[in-house]
């Protein structure tokens, strides 16, 4: 299996206090350019009263990735840049932010500049739910009601989504697979139904996005 391709699963805004600034960092999904310019353009509206809006977003993953950053005013080098080595380090693609900073009245100089536009990122990173860029199957499943929980059970045991289920002569179930767990499934609904029953793809989304746990040590 390919190393996983992790991206944002929504929307997610943490703020941290550094001295007597207040800086916002608001993160989430973008999956091209357009989409990371229009979040930024929209964050930036939002807080339009701030000192700075320090943008940066990564379109992509591993070596096919587009990366930006801006200082938006603050000294050349110790906002942008460091926020989007932190950024990089996570792994994440397909992701935008903006890290908004509200002048305290103090100043941090360059070294605490760095350190707190870096721990801004690190402070959404922690708390950004993320999802996994992965090719599925939807199929569906005629199963006898006998076996109807044991093949729901399956369904999860092969990082399966229940999406849908229906009951009539016999239970009519509908549900999305990771491409390289749907042979695995296949093979154990053959072996539990005797033959009797296989799965039908009726769709294939090369990019999906399915939840995952946090991962120990992102950030």
């Amino acid at each position: 299996m390919s190393d996983p391709q992790l991206v944002p699963a929504r929307e997610t805004r943490v703020e941290i206090r550094v001295v007597n600034s207040r800086f916002i960092t608001t993160a989430g999904p973008a999956f091209t350019v357009d989409e990371a310019k229009a979040f930024i353009a929209r964050i930036k509206a939002e807080f339009r009263d701030a000192t700075h809006n320090v943008p940066l977003f990564i379109i992509g993953h591993g070596t096919r990735q587009i990366a930006h950053c801006s200082d938006d005013g603050e000294p050349s080098g110790t906002a942008g840049r460091p926020a989007l080595a932190v950024l990089q380090g996570s792994g994440l693609g397909d992701v935008a932010a903006v890290v908004t900073r509200y002048f305290g009245g103090t100043k941090l100089g360059t070294g605490g500049l760095v350190r707190a536009y870096s721990e801004a990122v690190r402070a959404v990173l922690r708390e950004l739910p993320l999802a996994e860029k992965r090719p599925t199957h939807t199929v569906m499943i005629a199963v006898p009601y006998a076996l109807f929980e044991r093949v729901r059970q399956m369904i999860a045991a092969h990082r399966g989504v229940l999406e849908d289920q229906s009951f009539a002569g016999d239970v009519t179930l509908t549900a999305r697979f990771p491409v390289d767990e749907f042979e695995g499934f296949q093979s154990a609904l053959r072996e539990l139904s005797a033959g009797q029953c296989e799965a039908l793809i009726v769709e294939t989304n090369p990019a999906t996005l399915v939840p995952v746990d946090r991962l120990s040590g992102m950030v």
